[in-house]
């Protein structure tokens, strides 16, 4: 996203705001969300703005641990009705440096109209992003503060790290498309099971290609085991010359996200044929991971992301053949094995459904404790402020 000069109309509803807003934060969800049933457009538009936002208070380099930590609790009482939006919104927004995009700068300071938006919709929806929202600023902080760029140190450590950033993510839309078709409800516990495998085949994939621009930021999300296995130290990963060691592992990686992605293709499915809304909504995103691992597997030398990114003729591609395939599944399955023939593909073993990363990860502490000391002192040493915005003693 641009870095330029941006600011939304002030006027209008809440609901034209969220739909100028969501081109600028996410192209790829401004592409897909108008796909899906007019049911389920705002509450997943809500959804994934909320998600937004924590993500880019957790990014903010300006904050401290402590008090990004602090932040995220409030904003999930925000997200549950606890805590009003305006203050916490103007108070992250004064926090926020350039290092944040113009877009989600904007965002944050209009986090209230999504909160609007967000209190209008069925108990039901507003239950899954709560619990969607609360899941994630707890878990997602805990990765956030100790990344470096040694990596992970484990495989089952990428499983948590992508059921909290994304898995959460995949269970609260199950939520809401088995909330809009009951048909798709007779299948909810074989899609709750298969939906945050979904959604780490679509994470991994992004850890994948990002990985270069993760590491200028200071962070590596691929696990240390991995690698040792081929002998290579994530450490020593740069630029400047390629390890046909370190290929091996990220060769390693691509399978297992692939056997994600099968899973996801699996997801799909068992979504109704009529539902050809939810589908396309699935499907584009299957069909662009697994091209962009077609592109990693082909370019393993690539040292930025944009080396592997997907063509607008392949996306266009995917988009026309998906939405003519959309109602056959035998042709659906067709056209993935043929996308990703030449892939390498994990064993079965290797590749946990959600279920498993579910447990694992809801196992981790909150750090609150640990921080209490750190965001006292944080308080007393920062100038309290009169309802004009002066500085008090």
């Amino acid at each position: 996203m641009s870095r330029e000069s941006f600011q939304t109309q002030p006027a209008g509803s809440d609901a034209e705001y969220q739909e100028q807003i969501l081109p600028h934060v996410s192209r790829t969800f401004a592409l897909t969300i108008p796909q899906l049933p007019v049911g389920l457009r705002t509450a997943v538009t809500s959804a994934y703005l909320l998600c937004r936002i924590a993500d880019t208070v957790e990014d903010e380099p300006a904050v401290s641990a402590a008090e990004t930590y602090a932040y995220l609790q409030r904003f999930a009482a925000v997200v549950d009705g606890t805590e009003p939006a305006a203050p916490l919104a103007r108070e992250i927004h004064a926090r926020l440096s350039e290092q944040t995009l113009p877009a989600e700068r904007d965002l944050v300071q209009h986090m209230e109209r999504v909160i609007r938006m967000t209190a209008q919709l069925e108990a039901r929806q507003r239950a899954a992003i709560r619990r969607c929202i609360e899941l994630m600023c707890r878990g997602m902080h805990q990765f956030q503060r100790t990344a470096s760029l040694r990596g992970l140190d484990r495989a089952s450590d990428l499983d948590s790290y992508c059921y909290y950033v994304a898995g959460v993510v995949g269970e609260m839309l199950t939520e809401l498309f088995c909330g809009h078709s009951g048909e798709a409800a007779r299948h909810r516990a074989q899609l709750r099971e298969l939906a945050p495998s979904f959604a780490q085949g679509l994470q991994m994939t992004n850890i994948l290609k990002d990985v270069w621009e993760d590491r200028s930021r200071g962070a590596c999300w691929l696990p240390r085991e991995v690698f040792a296995r081929h002998g290579f130290e994530l450490e020593r990963l740069t630029p400047e010359r390629y390890d046909a060691r370190f290929g091996a592992g990220l060769e390693e990686l691509i399978g297992v996200a692939h056997g994600h992605l099968r899973n996801a293709l699996s997801f799909t499915l068992l979504i109704p044929a009529a539902e050809t809304g939810i589908r396309r909504f699935c499907l584009w995103a299957i069909g662009l991971a697994v091209l962009t691992l077609r592109e990693i597997h082909h370019n393993p030398r690539f040292v930025t992301g944009s080396q592997v990114k997907v063509s607008h003729a392949a996306v266009a591609a995917v988009r026309l053949l998906t939405s003519v395939a959309v109602r056959r599944d035998a042709v659906l399955q067709l056209l993935f094995d043929w996308a990703a023939s030449g892939l390498p593909l994990a064993a079965p073993a290797d590749v946990r459904r959600g279920s498993g990363a579910a447990a694992a990860a809801a196992q981790l502490p909150a750090p609150a404790t640990e921080y209490a000391g750190e965001l006292f002192r944080a308080s007393m040493s920062r100038p309290r402020r009169t309802s004009d915005g002066s500085s008090v003693p």
